[in-house]
């Protein structure tokens, strides 16, 4: 059963000399597809670009909390056009980072866009610093039936609170260092069919990779550290992990 990295921002620059062999490299260790969320409404063409260019790479579009200076008030409609085209597997990254600048327009951005993914019927990728609590709030009150929270690190009781409302967690590099016992916790007690794994590359890189480029051939480290952390044989979490990101992002 292959992997998919549910979260890498394969667009960027970091990539630009060997994007393809890149690809290459997390195929030959069964990472098969990927999933890129948008940051920007100047990254989305870039997106569109090698999704066609690559096979296997699937896209999302939104405006990412960490750059609310550069989005401009139009974006939203060029959002809502965006997903109009198609291409889309969901809304992202978005979401609210209480480390970043403005929390009232981050706020208006974040609801803006969690009622486009009502309307289009697709997931959301989110963000967080310090706001899980207010983002399962406006997640819940948007009626938002699939989300999934990028590199979870919050508590046994949040990871249980995202689980029950039918939401997934992102795993990622995090769970392979040994003193970050509190999102390991949270992890290894979290349900199954609730978890998901990313990398975040070209950043978050894994135990023993540090001030390197994170690529989603690496994924297969978090992988290990998964299969450490939890009472289900690798074969099991494969497949549980194959599955969940299949329902969340409606894939065959």
């Amino acid at each position: 059963m292959s992997l998919i990295d549910t979260h890498c921002h394969l667009n960027l620059q970091a990539f630009d000399e060997d994007r393809a062999e890149m690809l290459m490299r997390a195929h030959q260790v069964g990472v098969t597809h990927v999933v890129v969320p948008g940051i920007t409404a100047a990254s989305w063409a870039q997106q569109r670009d090698c999704a066609k260019r690559y096979a296997n790479w699937f896209n999302a579009f939104g405006l990412h909390p960490y750059f609310i200076d550069q989005h401009q008030d139009g974006d939203i409609d060029l959002l809502a056009q965006q997903l109009h085209q198609g291409g889309a597997i969901a809304v992202g990254e978005i979401g609210l980072d209480a480390t970043c600048a403005d929390m009232p327009r981050q706020r208006k951005l974040l609801h803006a866009q969690l009622e486009l993914a009502v309307e289009f019927q697709l997931p959301v990728i989110l963000h967080h610093r310090k706001t899980l609590d207010e983002l399962l709030k406006c997640t819940r009150e948007h009626g938002v039936e699939r989300a999934v929270v990028h590199a979870f690190s919050g508590s046994e009781q949040q990871a249980l609170a995202w689980a029950d409302a039918g939401y997934y967690l992102g795993v990622g590099g995090v769970i392979t260092y040994p003193r970050a016992q509190k999102t390991r916790r949270a992890i290894a007690s979290a349900p199954l069919h609730a978890l998901v794994l990313e990398t975040d590359s070209p950043d978050m890189p894994t135990c023993g990779k540090q001030g390197q480029r994170n690529e989603p051939a690496y994924m297969t480290r978090v992988f290990d550290a998964l299969c450490e952390i939890r009472q289900e044989p690798p074969h099991v979490l494969r497949a549980a992990l194959h599955a969940n990101t299949c329902a969340l992002f409606g894939l065959s």
